[in-house]
């Protein structure tokens, strides 16, 4: 008596764990809507950090913050929320039971292309500031990056050619890069 029970409890915690393993294989990709919303936290407070701060000393107001700083920030969260929509209609097709399956897979290979962008865009910004540049903006379309660099560095051929290596090593299917320089401040 005692063995059929535990065969029992046995069975019923293998069913358990295989139906779990099904939903969460076949479940909508929640991950990066969690990672997503947890990003967009860290840029909100970012761009609260570098809103204008304006202080009172002797009776003059002086401003502290950078244009290009807002416009770059500004340029970034229209990016992203641009390609949050795009990724929310992809979600719903994906979801619908009206589609068929090979359109359903093609929505879910498009959303992950728009993610592996937004990441090597991310990636990219990153090495470009670690090369010594004070920012960068690089917008990933189609075949096309276009990268906003902010220096203070006198820009030259050669600066914008290591920048372009840079991106044919994350982006290796891109036939168009255009690089360009703004003055920092």
């Amino acid at each position: 008596m005692l063995l059929k029970k535990q065969t029992v409890w046995l069975l019923t915690m293998l069913s358990l764990v295989v139906v779990l393993s099904v939903y969460y294989i076949t479940s909508p990709e929640q991950k990066s809507t969690d990672f997503t919303a947890v990003e967009q936290k860290a840029k909100d407070s970012t761009v609260k950090k570098q809103a204008v701060a304006s202080k009172k000393t002797e009776g003059k107001t002086v401003v502290t913050s950078e244009a290009s700083d807002e416009v770059f920030e500004s340029l970034r969260m229209e990016l992203e929320d641009k390609r949050s929509q795009q990724i929310e209609n992809l979600r719903d097709e994906v979801a619908s039971t009206d589609l068929p399956a090979d359109k359903r897979s093609e929505a879910y290979d498009q959303m992950q292309k728009l993610n592996e962008a937004a990441q090597k865009e991310e990636v990219l910004e990153t090495l470009i500031k670690a090369m010594g540049y004070e920012d960068a903006l690089v917008r990933a379309d189609g075949e096309e990056v276009r990268i906003t660099v902010k220096s203070k560095k006198k820009s030259s051929a050669a600066a914008a050619n290591e920048i372009i290596r840079q991106v044919k090593n994350e982006f290796k299917e891109m036939n168009y890069v255009a690089v360009k320089f703004q003055p920092a401040k």
